[in-house]
């Protein structure tokens, strides 16, 4: 850049040792240039390319195993600024640093996005100082001057020198993020392209999360290694971003491993404990919101499931794993192989030729029955246990209250049912909770006890749960297809759960994916059918169906669920792999596994 002075621009030997001079090639025009350019001056301070606060590089490592990586243990050493006014110097042109880089990458285009840090806290035994860049201003035009600095009461502590400005719109958000995770110290929103478009993969815009599995930049990101499962929580944008706070705040508390949010049309939020870690992950992130969209896109895969047969092989395999059962008829052969099957050498052999050679891979052309589970299968467990059995806790009070004591005959209907529950269990009732629901229904739940009574009390208040919208029962993206497909193919759909028939009916019915109840055919629950551990249950849905157990497909996450539907001679037994389900043991192994229900659809 040329600036108009009269002065001597040439760089003197003296001012060769002065961090970042010569960044404008001599002195700036002020037409051009404000002369507050500091943040812009000192880039290359200390030999690197960024302004550093620590004398220190975050590196991410340390996780559960070698495989996986932390972002809670930045590697930081000892302060490079000298006092507190240096140091507010320091981060304010950091973030007009970052800011600008921002902007390069497309992330902040049109004076979007943005980033806060702060410093300080317990652990340096001082308040914490917040640094927000400002709204409505070009990243790319930021300077230091234009960052506020506030406290974690969001009280303004020093204004920015650059006058009639105003605090990102981001800034509640940010509080949400420092409140909810104590050891961020950095928090950076951008709209990536990427990361939108990577809301939009599911066409019902209904999902929940993202989910990325099997890729190398999983590493980059925090507590996961290459074959981990990623759920990247997606929450609904709304028409200002200070809305957003409460769906913010829900999704942080119920994904403790990821550390970003998607925000569905708009954005992504991300965070670390450093500013590099949060710079780092952001850069990885997209990356894989990149990789999401064109696998979807490009490649008609889908980011979340395993590669069907991965590039790792481990040779000399044991006889033992070549000896593995076969439970499904196979329609063609594959050729024989010494190396092991499945990804980095776990043994998936059983359903292997049914997802690479059959036109069905998984459900048989005979099959008559297509028999799901529920948690574990068609919804996350997360759902029952995070959502479903909290609102009965939350509002059992007021249900009992306004609800069943008015109806006298319903109350000691509930009371005798109850009473019955805590008898079959051999749950002893004091004498003063003998006719007291509240205390019935929390001792059962508190220990995770399935029964008819409390079954029943539960669907009662789901009902009403369901019915006023506070209640949306979860499925995953792919069910509504596969049923749709089924439907299409003549194959008739039944539900079997460990819950109630009105349970199962209620979460279909009111389901993110709209009402689903017209694809099912029948509902079998424990009273109905009996227990789903034991074979006799089995036989008694096949009978109720009028078919042949043989031409039942069952699929479920429990192995002894599978156990016991293959000794009734149910004719296929396939297991579910979701996010969350328990890990599987050998006996799991003996099963064909699907990682999406749509494994079982035809092309």
């Amino acid at each position: 850049m040329n600036g108009t002075s009269n002065k001597d621009t040439t760089m003197t030997d003296a001012s060769k040792d002065k961090p970042g001079y010569g960044w404008s090639n001599g002195e700036m025009n002020p037409q051009m240039f404000p002369v507050t350019r500091d943040g812009r001056i000192q880039l290359y301070s200390r030999e690197r390319r960024w302004i550093h606060v620590n004398d220190g590089w975050t590196r991410l490592g340390g996780g559960a195993n070698e495989h996986s990586a932390v972002t809670f243990s930045s590697q930081s050493g000892d302060a490079l600024t000298e006092c507190r006014d240096e140091e507010a110097r320091t981060v304010r042109s950091l973030i007009a640093q970052l800011c600008e880089t921002f902007y390069q990458q497309g992330w902040a285009t049109g004076t979007g996005g943005g980033c806060s840090i702060r410093v300080g806290g317990p652990s340096e035994n001082r308040p914490w100082r917040v640094f927000v860049a400002p709204s409505g201003i070009q990243k790319e035009d930021m300077v230091g001057d234009d960052v506020f600095e506030l406290d974690m009461d969001r009280n303004v502590v020093v204004e920015p020198k650059t006058p009639n400005l105003r605090q990102s719109a981001c800034t509640p958000l940010w509080y949400v993020v420092y409140r909810n995770r104590p050891n961020t110290k950095c928090v950076i929103h951008t709209h990536s392209m990427n990361a939108q478009m990577a809301t939009l993969l599911d066409p019902t815009e209904t999902a929940n999360t993202l989910n990325i599995t099997h890729l190398e930049m999983l590493k980059g990101v925090g507590s996961h290694a290459y074959d981990d499962q990623l759920e990247i929580p997606i929450i609904d944008n709304r028409p200002s971003e200070d809305l957003l706070a409460d769906q913010l705040e829900a999704v942080i508390q119920k994904y403790p491993k990821c550390n970003a949010v998607l925000v569905r049309r708009h954005g992504v939020y991300v965070w670390g404990d450093s500013w590099e870690s949060a710079k780092t992950q952001c850069e990885s992130f997209d990356y894989l919101f990149q990789s999401a969209v064109q696998m979807k896109t490009l490649l008609h895969m889908d980011p979340g499931l395993p590669p069907k047969s991965g590039t790792y092989r481990v040779d000399n395999v044991s006889e033992t794993f070549m000896k593995t059962p076969v439970t499904i008829p196979r329609r063609k052969k594959a050729k024989p192989s010494s190396a092991a099957e499945g990804f980095n050498g776990i043994g998936q052999a059983n359903n292997r030729d049914d997802l690479l050679s059959n036109a069905v891979p998984i459900l048989p052309r005979d099959a008559k029955v297509l028999l799901l589970d529920v948690e574990g299968c068609t919804t996350s467990i997360s759902f029952v246990k995070d959502q479903l059995f909290p609102y009965v806790l939350d509002h059992l009070d007021d249900f009992v209250d306004s609800t069943l004591q008015p109806n006298k005959q319903e109350y000691q209907e509930t009371v005798v049912a109850l009473t019955a529950d805590l008898t079959l269990v051999g749950q002893p009732i004091p004498e003063e909770s003998k006719n007291d629901v509240k205390w019935m229904v929390r001792k059962l739940m508190e220990q995770d006890i399935k029964v008819p009574g409390l079954k029943t009390l539960q669907g009662k208040m789901w009902k009403v749960g369901y019915e006023r919208g506070t209640l949306h029962g979860h499925v995953y993206s792919d069910v509504w297809p596969m049923l749709q497909w089924m439907k299409t193919k003549g194959c008739r759909v039944c539900i079997f759960s460990s819950g109630s028939v009105q349970a199962q009916k209620l979460l279909l019915g009111h389901s993110v994916a709209g009402n689903l109840c017209d694809y099912v055919e029948a509902h079998f629950d424990i009273p109905t059918a009996g227990n789903k551990k034991m074979a006799g249950s089995y036989k008694k849905i096949a009978e109720a169906l009028g078919v042949s157990p043989w031409h039942v497909v069952f699929c479920s996450d429990s192995e002894a669920e599978l156990v016991a539907a293959k000794e009734a001679g149910i004719g296929y037994q396939v297991m579910t792999i979701r996010p969350g389900n328990a890990p599987i043991s050998d006996i799991g192994k003996e099963y064909p596994e699907v990682y999406s229900l749509l494994q079982l659809c035809g092309e």
